[in-house]
């Protein structure tokens, strides 16, 4: 196996500066892209690691970098102060991840097989994976792990152009219960290819080893493994057509 490098990809969208990060296989040939948005932390050693896992099985991966460089929350407070304003305006957070994903697209270092783009994320990251797929964005597929499922406008949903993939904690406490049948709702209305998978005895978090809150957000190996596996074979699935 080639080894995995990961690499700083700084770029100037919209006035600012966003330092992302560029995950791939040295020499490795034409691979499907990906953009991966982290959780409310932003960029961690953490989110590298997953980031470094799955370019590990044949993925370019861009870590985005949705706060600006620099922005590199250590608390919650931070996190939260960092999130909350991206939150608020979903029409800013769709466009900084179509600028990551226009940064993955555009760079020169790894080699991308043409057409063959998705995205996925966890917690904040699920919530803007699946807005990059409302946002009429020309992916394959958006899955979401343990992300709120809300959309502030569900017609935008007949924007979307690939799978989408929801995997939750069915005791998750964190993502509203009445989400989950709106988000049924909005998919179906669209005609959307869609799933939802809820996992027993999952709540928040349950991908991040570091998450030990329980009952609120705690990591469950089995669950984890078994939400990577559905990604996994999703992406293969529309990576085949």
């Amino acid at each position: 196996m080639s080894k995995v490098i990961i690499e700083s990809l700084t770029y100037h969208a919209s006035g600012k500066a966003f330092e992302s990060r560029l995950v791939y296989a040295q020499g490795a040939l034409q691979q499907p892209a990906l953009v991966m948005a982290p959780n409310w932390m932003g960029i961690t050693e953490g989110a590298e690691r997953i980031a470094k896992e799955v370019a590990s099985r044949g993925y370019v991966v861009l870590l985005a970098d949705l706060y600006g460089q620099g922005v590199r929350p250590s608390n919650a407070d931070e996190a939260v102060a960092a999130m909350t304003p991206l939150k608020n305006d979903r029409q800013q957070l769709r466009t900084r991840m179509n600028e990551a994903l226009a940064q993955l697209l555009g760079q020169s270092r790894a080699l991308l097989a043409p057409g063959k783009v998705a995205a996925f994320g966890f917690c904040f990251g699920g919530c803007c994976a699946l807005d990059l797929a409302r946002s009429g964005a020309d992916i394959r597929a958006a899955i979401s792990f343990h992300g709120t499922l809300d959309a502030p406008v569900p017609d935008d949903a007949r924007q979307i152009q690939g799978a989408v993939l929801a995997l939750h904690g069915a005791q998750d406490p964190l993502v509203p219960s009445e989400q989950l049948p709106a988000f049924e709702a909005e998919m179906s209305a669209a005609n959307v290819d869609w799933q939802l998978t809820s996992y027993g005895g999952a709540v928040h978090s349950f991908t991040d080893p570091e998450a030990n809150v329980p009952g609120k957000t705690q990591y469950n190996r089995k669950v984890s493994e078994r939400a990577f596996t559905a990604m996994y074979n999703l992406l293969d699935e529309v990576f085949s057509r």
